[in-house]
């Protein structure tokens, strides 16, 4: 192989080190319902798509370098993919976080539920909004918003410059109050009613002890959350599916 073609190469698997860990961590592509080596395929035919565009730009990271130099490239790349893909992550983190508490404000979260990314436990109301936000996100073509901000990031976080440890956990940090204020904005329905129909209970419950109203109001109160998601499911996943878009577009 010549040197030109070795330094192609390995151009081409810095390319693959971002890309593939960017997507282990996406949601809607690292799930654990897709079998790992149709992942694998996944990351490989992106970075090969990709790579003419980035490989001019890598290239002088592998020209002439030494080995240990590569690594440490190797281990940068990885870095900056996986805090993308980490950055990706906390928007649907935050999404089934709010969703689990929708879930206890109806009084369905004790029903056992999988989720759609991973094998842990979910109430089913999580795992319907976790499905419903990943849908829209391919059926609105967001996903090559991805790859088109993969392909930017080559400019913003340039692979000469390496990982900065302290921007990266300050962007986790900034990432986390946003995701999560987003969530608990787009949840406040649900938390309100969950303190008013407590409250109602409570004071009930007060002034006849000898009625059991927590076990009579149930049927009640998730009749009431399931009008309330009917009534506000569209506007949730419309707020959160376009500040994903805005982070995909501008992050």
């Amino acid at each position: 192989m010549s040197a030109i073609g070795s330094e192609t190469v390995l151009a081409v698997f810095l390319i693959f080190c971002r890309i593939g860990a960017c997507l282990m961590l996406m949601p809607g592509f690292s799930s654990t319902r897709i079998p790992m080596r149709i992942r694998l395929f996944v990351a490989l035919s992106v970075s090969l798509a990709l790579s003419p565009l980035l490989v001019e730009t890598v290239r002088p990271l592998v020209a002439g370098g030494s080995p240990g130099e590569l690594l440490g490239a190797i281990g940068s790349e990885l870095m900056l993919g996986f805090m993308i893909g980490l950055l990706g992550r906390l928007f649907f983190a935050a999404l089934q976080f709010i969703a689990v508490a929708a879930s206890q404000a109806m009084s369905l979260a004790v029903m056992p539920g999988l989720g759609i990314d991973d094998n842990e436990q979910v109430p089913p109301v999580a795992s319907l909004f976790s499905l419903t936000a990943i849908t829209i996100m391919f059926v609105t073509d967001q996903h090559w918003l991805l790859l088109g901000g993969l392909v930017d990031s080559y400019s913003t976080l340039a692979p000469a410059r390496g990982f900065d440890v302290q921007a990266g956990l300050i962007g986790v940090t900034d990432q986390l109050a946003d995701t999560f204020f987003l969530a608990l904005r787009i949840g406040s329905p649900f938390i309100i009613y969950s303190v008013i129909i407590n409250l109602a209970i409570g004071i009930t419950n007060k002034l006849s002890p000898q009625i059991p109203v927590y076990f009579i109001a149930m049927p009640f109160v998730t009749a009431g959350g399931l009008i309330l998601l009917m009534v506000t499911l569209t506007e949730f996943m419309a707020n959160f599916i376009d500040a994903f878009g805005v982070w995909l577009t501008n992050g």
